[in-house]
């Protein structure tokens, strides 16, 4: 696994670079200011949407797709749409009702920059979004590859997937969960969204769903290291450098990877998922570099 202090590799750099420009035009172009009375909803979706972030989903997204030659709009749509689904759980976990953040990607959250309710509306109106986005031909003139991504992301974002993942997560600070319990949290929470984006690209390339199990491995493997590592940012990270609030796990009394395996142990964990995802890409041969340079990357930084 890469060091705490490695920088992303120049192929990394050059596409973070890349999908974080992208996504903010794609973006700035379809919230547009709006003229009448939806203004601060526009506003607040544009404050949440554009600026901040790694863009780990979206870049996620183009790198499967890179994988079968995807057209590169198609990937570009997926993974805003990816994108849009997760700033608008970002929204409403940061609520008063859920984990009442003021902090988010180094800026003020969408409820204290504007208000609850307009907070609650632009993360119902993003989530749309992303459906009205894969819905669209322009996503894909395939009608049975939109339904599949529909479909998936429903399934990712729902009670099977991050919701309920989020609505275990806010359990956890009244029970005790064992490790089993909090690795099946964060692979709905955290780990679905990260699972599709991954998948996404081979159902845009018509991959048949049984020949997708390097990418599933891949995706299931840096999911959970993403979390581990995030964990290890909530006990040991700098506010300032993580963008949003440290240390509120510890202070809600719930478990985590790192309370239940302790720091050493969850670091150990964390580079075995990583060199484990990365041997899920062999059979892609040199193509899979930028997803290898990732998952290194996620080992390195967490997001």
């Amino acid at each position: 696994m890469a060091r705490l202090d490695e920088p992303p590799s120049p192929l990394l750099a050059a596409a973070m670079d890349d999908i974080a420009r992208d996504t903010d035009a794609f973006f700035g172009h379809l919230l547009g200011p709006s003229a009448d009375a939806r203004a601060p909803l526009f506003d607040a979706m544009r404050h949440a949407a554009i600026g901040g972030g790694k863009r780990l989903r979206p870049l996620l997204v183009r790198a499967s797709a890179q994988l079968f030659a995807v057209d590169g709009v198609c990937a570009l749509r997926t993974g805003a749409a990816v994108e849009a689904i997760h700033v608008y759980s970002l929204i409403h976990d940061d609520l008063p009702a859920m984990d009442d953040d003021d902090m988010r990607r180094g800026k003020p959250t969408v409820h204290r920059a504007f208000d609850e309710a307009t907070a609650i509306l632009a993360g119902d109106a993003l989530h749309d979004l992303a459906f009205e986005i894969l819905s669209d031909p322009a996503t894909h003139s395939d009608p049975f590859v939109r339904l599949e991504l529909i479909g998936e992301l429903t399934r990712a974002a729902g009670p099977a997937g991050m919701a309920g993942g989020q609505m275990m997560d806010l359990a956890a600070a009244k029970h005790h969960f064992d490790l089993a319990t909090i690795t099946r949290l964060q692979q709905m929470k955290t780990g679905a969204l990260i699972h599709w984006s991954v998948e996404a690209g081979a159902i845009l390339g018509r991959i048949p769903s049984d020949a997708r199990g390097p990418l599933r491995g891949y995706a299931r493997d840096i999911g959970l290291a993403f979390q581990i590592i995030d964990d290890l940012i909530d006990v040991e990270g700098d506010a300032t450098a993580a963008g949003k609030a440290v240390g509120k796990d510890a202070a809600a009394g719930k478990a985590t990877f790192v309370t239940l395996m302790g720091p050493e142990r969850a670091r150990e964990q964390a580079a075995h998922l990583i060199d484990q995802a990365i041997l899920h890409l062999a059979p892609y041969g040199l193509e899979a570099d930028l997803l290898r340079d990732i998952a290194q990357f996620i080992g390195a930084r967490g997001y």
